[in-house]
């Protein structure tokens, strides 16, 4: 899963578990709920689109990666400012109120109860409108949580913190999914969105009562004006060998979200596996039991040899899916994306700082999550496309073969060849950039 996940602590630190504030245990029990209704809804939301609001995968596939699941990841960076000005409090319940609606909206679409207000708008521009009210919900929710992670914790039991709250991101990404299957099959697919929907309005409600806000610090900065954070971004754009490492690091997340947007499709219509939320699932078990011993390894190399090591893995496991067309290899290949993703993930965020000038580090973090945004715009544009040509579409319950339907498992080299062009990308950047800026 994306940037946020998965250092797991020991049980060394157990006794430190005392020290955590009420705020700090609402706070990550809400996150953990939220995590829920998220990837829960995104199990089946290219799906979803694709199949009962009738678009076909090439339309989901852009609505789902290129418009909602973008804006998820790129509207942090302008959030954190509302969430600084208004606190975390305020922020959450504007973000819970607007994920209730925008997950109602969505699953609407798919609902013979939507269907006048679908044809009079047009499917198209529901779903954009739909989607894009849900993003600007969920732009909120990782500013408050993080930061009030950030308040409630002490240099002691910071990144213990930061651990719990990560492990609970990756229940929250393995059980979700888990729960979107059995509401799928024992109610139907659109009501899924409708559980967001209930979730979402079960922690408004949850908010309001048990969150309480955590007081500000006293040496805190003011905070930044809509037009100083929209400065600092121009600035990060400028800094053309910054940009270049986020471009090719982006490599990484445009070969994770195809987990999402296209293997679905092809674990139910190629392998003839009903249950693909289960596939989804894979990748987070396997980060929840990998990242220690993934971290550990990790420590012992520099960290562009962790992060080109982690690439070649992730790169590799694609291979293995498009070579060996079965549901275990499948899972195996996943296993193996997985323990890639733990390699590389602990060192990245020390990369960026060490890239940004030593007065601008705090500018620069808020930067590290737009390869996940850039991952998921491509992924979200070249899913579609494949899933159409390799496996085909469903309309009415009536499965199209695509025209290379015969040859389907083949669509997952050119996932691996984004990660190889990747791997050798970080390679190049490295001889050609890092090392001699450093000279």
């Amino acid at each position: 899963m994306p940037p946020g996940r998965g250092f797991a602590y020991s049980s060394r630190t157990m006794s430190k578990l005392k020290g955590f504030s009420r705020a700090f245990w609402v706070a990550n029990v809400i996150e953990l709920f939220e995590r829920f209704a998220y990837y829960g809804s995104k199990a089946i939301l290219a799906v979803f689109i694709a199949e009962q609001v009738g678009m076909g995968p090439t339309k989901a596939g852009f609505l789902v990666g290129s418009v909602f699941n973008m804006l998820l990841y790129f509207l942090p960076v302008l959030a954190g400012t509302v969430v600084d000005r208004y606190g975390f409090k305020k922020s959450l319940l504007a973000c819970f109120s607007i994920f209730c609606i925008g997950y109602f909206l969505v699953g609407l679409g798919g609902l013979p109860a939507g269907k006048p207000i679908v044809d009079a708008m047009g499917a198209v521009p529901y779903m954009i409108f739909a989607l894009v009210v849900t993003a600007i919900g969920g732009s909120l929710i990782k500013p408050s949580i993080v930061g009030t992670v950030a308040r409630t914790t002490t240099a002691e039991t910071k990144n213990l913190g930061y651990s719990i709250y990560y492990t609970l991101v990756n229940l929250g990404g393995a059980i979700g999914p888990i729960l979107a299957l059995q509401v799928r099959q024992n109610i139907g697919i659109a009501y899924v969105l409708v559980m967001s929907s209930l979730v979402s309005l079960g922690l408004v409600v949850a908010t309001l009562l048990f969150f309480k806000e955590p007081p500000r610090p006293a040496d805190a900065a003011p905070p930044k004006s809509m037009a100083g954070v929209v400065a600092d971004m121009f600035l990060v754009f400028r800094d053309l060998k910054f940009m270049s490492f986020l471009v090719i690091f982006s490599g990484f997340w445009t070969m994770f979200w195809h987990i999402f947007y296209a293997l679905p499709f092809y674990v139910r219509d190629v392998l003839h596996f009903e249950k693909f939320e289960i596939i989804e699932t894979v990748d987070a078990w396997t980060i929840i039991l990998v990242t220690v011993p993934a971290a550990a390894l990790a420590k012992r190399l520099s960290a562009f040899t962790a992060m080109t090591l982690g690439f070649a893995l992730a790169s590799v496991s694609w291979f293995v899916m498009g070579a060996f067309p079965t549901i275990p290899m499948t899972v195996a290949a996943i296993v193996v994306f997985a323990i890639g993703e733990a390699t590389q993930a602990p060192r990245y965020y020390g990369y960026v700082a060490d890239l940004a000038p030593k007065e601008q580090v705090g500018t620069y973090m808020g930067f590290a999550f737009l390869p996940v945004a850039i991952g998921t715009f491509i992924a979200g544009a070249i899913s579609g496309p494949l899933v159409a040509r390799y496996v085909g579409q469903r309309e009415n319950d009536v499965f199209t073969p695509g025209p290379e339907f015969a040859h389907a498992p083949r669509m997952w080299f050119w996932v691996g060849a984004i990660g190889i062009a990747s791997t050798v990308g970080m390679v190049l950047y490295d001889r050609l950039v890092a090392r001699r800026s450093a000279a």
